[in-house]
Formats: C-alpha cells, sequence, structure tokens
C-alpha cells in the first residue's frame, strides 16, 4: 500500500477519521519483510578509501565517550530501553553475527558524526543515529522493491513531502543532507503525532502513522494495553522497533564493559556539505577536492548522473581537511567552465529527444541553455549540449551505470541476456508472463520496484536460462512487402496475428500497405528449428 502526502496541519489530523489516516506516509510504506538491495558492490571500499582527518589526539584518561563515537552515543542513550522476547531474538542475531556490523561501521564512518550532530541540534534521541543500519545497513545507495530509497529509506512520496527533490539527474533520498534532514522532520512530527511515545513513532515510521493509530485505537476498544508491544502491526513493523532496541542494547551493555568490538568511529567531525552554487561536473569537483571520482560520488550518492543537477542542490558534501583546496579551485573556475560544453550540428531527421538521450542529458536542459521556445529545431543549426569531462564508465556510481553493473554479461554467467523493448500495453506483469520469470525478478534486474510504470520505447533486460533457448525473443521492425497479409507475416515469423494486431495497434478494417513497418516480438530459436 502506498500512502498519499499529507497536506493538512497536525492539529486538523488529530480531529481526522482513521480512514484517511491509513493512506498517511511511511517512508516506506513496508507491510510486510522486504528485501533491501544493495547495487554498489565495492562500496565498502570507496568509502574505505577515502581519506578523513585523523582522530584529535588527546590524552590517555580522556574518556571513551570523547574520542569514540560508538562510546559517546551508548552514553547519551537512555529513549528506547526494555526487555522483550522479539529484542532478546534480535540481540543473539546481531551478536552471534560480529562481521555484519564491520560492515556497517565502515559505511557508516563518513555519516555518523554528521548524523549525530544534526539530532543533537534538534534535540532528539541520539540512538536514532542507529535507524540507518536498521533501515539501508547504512548504505545510501540501497533501494527496496516497494520503492524506498536511501540511508533513512523513503519512498518517492514521502520524500518529497520533507523536501527530497527526485529528477533525472538528482535523487534527495539518497543525499545523506537531505534525506537526513527530511527524516528528522518526519521523527519529530512522528513523535508529536503520538504524544511523546517514541516506540509508536517509530512504528508509523515503518508502516505509517494511520496504521499505528488504528491499532491503537483497535486495543483501546477492545480494553487491551496500547503499548507498542500489544498492537496488531504487521511483521515487518513488529520486528523494526525491537530490532534498533537490540543494537543500542548492544552498544550500551559492551561499551559499559569495556568489550565493544565494533570498529572505531571517531567523535570529531569528518564531512561537512560546500556550497558550490552551480552545476559542475562530479569529476571536475573530485579533481578540486583531491579525490577520485568513486570517492566523490560516495559521498553525494544523490546525483544520479555525471553532474550535479542543473538546479541544484548546488552542494557537495566532502571531507572537511579538501574544503580550502577545493574552494580555492572553485573559485578559480568560472560557473561556465564548470561543465564542458559541445557545439552540435542539427543533422536531418533529429530531434531534441534523440540528441538528449545521445549525449546523457535532457530535453529542457537544452532548450533552457539554447532559449528555445519550444522543441521545434531545423537541419544545420548549432546548439550548445553539456556533455561529461570524461568516459562515462568513469562514473561508476551513477545511476547508469549502477545498472550496467547488474546487467553486464558476465553477471549472471548461467543465463542469457535479453534486451525487450517496452511496446504499448505492456506491463511488468504481462512480460513476466510471457518470459515465464518473476516481475520481482524483473525489476531487480532493471533497478526498478514492481509496481513502478514502465514506458514503451525503453529497454529492459531481461536473463532467461541458457538451457531454454525457446524463450528468447527478439524486437523487430519488418517492412511489409507486396503480396504480404498479416496471416503471412504471422506464419513466416511464427507469431500471432492477434498479437501483431495489438503490437501495432492496426485497424482491423484496413489492410497492411507496402512499405509499412510493423513492430515484431520474434522468438529466434522457434524460427530457426522451424516449429
Amino acid at each position: 500500500m502506498k500512502f498519499c502526502w499529507l497536506f493538512i496541519s497536525l492539529l486538523f489530523i488529530s480531529s481526522c477519521s482513521s480512514t484517511y489516516l491509513d493512506e498517511q506516509a511511511s517512508p516506506h510504506a513496508h507491510n510486510e519483510v522486504v528485501e533491501l538491495i544493495h547495487p554498489v558492490q565495492n562500496l565498502n571500499e570507496s568509502l574505505a578509501s577515502i581519506a578523513l582527518p585523523a582522530p584529535v589526539a588527546e590524552p590517555k584518561t580522556t574518556p571513551l565517550e570523547k574520542t569514540s563515537l560508538w562510546h559517546y552515543i551508548a552514553a547519551n542513550s537512555n529513549t528506547l530501553t526494555g526487555e522483550h522476547e522479539r529484542i532478546i531474538a534480535h540481540k543473539k542475531w546481531f551478536l552471534k553475527h560480529p562481521r555484519y556490523m564491520q560492515q556497517v561501521s565502515q559505511r557508516a564512518r563518513p555519516f555518523l558524526f554528521y548524523i549525530v550532530q544534526e539530532l543533537e541540534s534538534q534535540s532528539l534521541p541520539l540512538e536514532l543515529a542507529m535507524l540507518p543500519i536498521v533501515e539501508s545497513a547504512f548504505d545510501p545507495f540501497a533501494y527496496s522493491h516497494g520503492s524506498a530509497s536511501g540511508l533513512w529509506q523513503f519512498i518517492p512520496g514521502t520524500g518529497k513531502r520533507f523536501g527530497m527533490e527526485q529528477n533525472w539527474w538528482y535523487d534527495g533520498r539518497r543525499d545523506v543532507v537531505a534525506a537526513t534532514t527530511g527524516a528528522m522532520a518526519y521523527l519529530r512530527y512522528l513523535h508529536r503525532f503520538f504524544d511523546g511515545n517514541w516506540y509508536h513513532a517509530l512504528a508509523a515510521y515503518n508502516s505509517g502513522e494511520g496504521r499505528v493509530r488504528r491499532a491503537i485505537r483497535k486495543n483501546k476498544r477492545l480494553g487491551r494495553n496500547t503499548d507498542f508491544w500489544s498492537l496488531d502491526l504487521p511483521k515487518e513493523t513488529r520486528e523494526y522497533v525491537p530490532k534498533l532496541i537490540a543494537l543500542v542494547s548492544i552498544l550500551k551493555e559492551q561499551a559499559a564493559a569495556g568489550s565493544l568490538a565494533w570498529p572505531v568511529i571517531a567523535n570529531n567531525p569528518v564531512v561537512a556539505p560546500v556550497e558550490v552554487d552551480s552545476q559542475i561536473d562530479l569529476a571536475l569537483a573530485a579533481d578540486f577536492a583531491g579525490l577520485t571520482l568513486t570517492e566523490l560520488h560516495a559521498l553525494n550518492p544523490g546525483f544520479n548522473r555525471w553532474a550535479t543537477a542543473p538546479e541544484g542542490p548546488h552542494r557537495l558534501l566532502l571531507p572537511i581537511q579538501t574544503h580550502a583546496q577545493f574552494n580555492v579551485q572553485l573559485a578559480q573556475t568560472h560557473s561556465k567552465d564548470r561543465i564542458n560544453w559541445l557545439r552540435y550540428k542539427v543533422q536531418a531527421n533529429d530531434n531534441l529527444g534523440a540528441i538528449a538521450q545521445a549525449h546523457h542529458t535532457t530535453i529542457d536542459i537544452i532548450k533552457k541553455i539554447n532559449q528555445l521556445p519550444n522543441n521545434v529545431i531545423y537541419q544545420n543549426d548549432y546548439l550548445l549540449v553539456p556533455v561529461a569531462l570524461k568516459s562515462l564508465d568513469a562514473y561508476t556510481l551513477s545511476k547508469t551505470q549502477r545498472l550496467a553493473s547488474i546487467t553486464k554479461p558476465n553477471a549472471k554467467p548461467n543465463k542469457a541476456k535479453l534486451t525487450h523493448v517496452i511496446q504499448d500495453g505492456d506491463s511488468l506483469w504481462k512480460l513476466a508472463r510471457k518470459y515465464k520469470i518473476s516481475t520481482r525478478a524483473l525489476a531487480k534486474w532493471n533497478g526498478i520496484a514492481p509496481n513502478d510504470p514502465i514506458y514503451p520505447g525503453k529497454e529492459l533486460v531481461i536473463w532467461l536460462e541458457k538451457d531454454k533457448p525457446a524463450g528468447i525473443v527478439r524486437n523487430i521492425t519488418y517492412v511489409v512487402k507486396n503480396g504480404d497479409s498479416l496471416a503471412r507475416i504471422g506464419q513466416r515469423f511464427k507469431v500471432k496475428i492477434n498479437d501483431i494486431i495489438n503490437w501495432n495497434r492496426l485497424d482491423t478494417q484496413q489492410y497492411i500497405q507496402p512499405g509499412q513497418r510493423l513492430k515484431l516480438s520474434v522468438d529466434v530459436t522457434r524460427m530457426q528449428q522451424g516449429s
């Protein structure tokens, strides 16, 4: 279930019916346990390679909570406590799998101090700094098939509701700064909504305030307790809160006993935002900061493409020791020189969509740069087009390259790769039935959610078993010849007449004409076998 935006004030909400509240947004709207996808396989290595400031030297007598961020969180976490069988079960799992927190700590290292600092500035419990462990394992590139994305796992609607822009260039749900700001605003709202009960607020962060309030009202009607542990909630939510409390409990117990085995994270700032004030190629920004392109993108995962978003945010998260160097280089580079430009001559049959796609930009950007009032362009005219400074392969953490890493030839050695061009009337469900695969697998291969819309003309990657070649289908364009009929074409390509009609939206009252182009989905193996 997706939840709509909340456009009314908290005061008005308190008097609304439970029916309306059932539609309110949770960050991810999980109604069941869902698979979390980590598309960047080498993210830990990319983050580990970033040279962060060395910890401040302190006397040996300095308390650990001053030098170790984990110990600082432990010493200042007093909100979420309790003993329950669900908490105990999660504690056992975490203690049995110490490698999990080794990996999570590596990903948290650049971001955790910033998050703690933001929590303190808004007087929020420091335990909430550990919520991204439960949400995404501190992976800003993580996404679920419920359309949730980023450290804090926001779905698109809730992300927009709390200030996270999402467009072709940029997704604020993966921007650590924007998503952290949004998560804190949402958590503050939920805390007020549930009259200061953090257990209810956290449950609602997972599954929506309407669902939690309905569970509370149900228990009240039945004369039952309304504490979190007594509520009838989805399995995902019932495990969500105890998982966080289990982590807090382990941290506090081990820190107090001097046996904390989690990798040390220094209790001092290591990254901070820098304002850039214009669009910039990420490769150029990386050079200015003395980072590799992959390191820069790992710190700024909100950017989908090879550059920051033209309309902003014009902000980069950088290691603090690189700020001075970056600002000097930036000040010496005019805004128009922060992007590489191509002077493109319009060819016959060109259109803005094709030009934009070929140069990995958007129609709106080309129109704005060239002051075009509409989409009309003329042969032999010249257009200024922004282009990447480096080969697109160098932007390994861009959305295009992340998807390419999922679909590269050696990604699935026992499967054959098929590219399907989406036709009118296609849906993931129909294609899954056609190719005898699951919609979940099809969505995962293409970096989308099973309920995301798909559009004609776009391509989908499909992996089929190599030992089942009969399922390999190719999309072709057939030019009608003299004497052709739908029956003859269908017989030749082993396809049904009704399929040809549906694929091409043909009028059954009219004959096909020589020279007419027809789109066909052809089973190549069947044709070769003459079956």
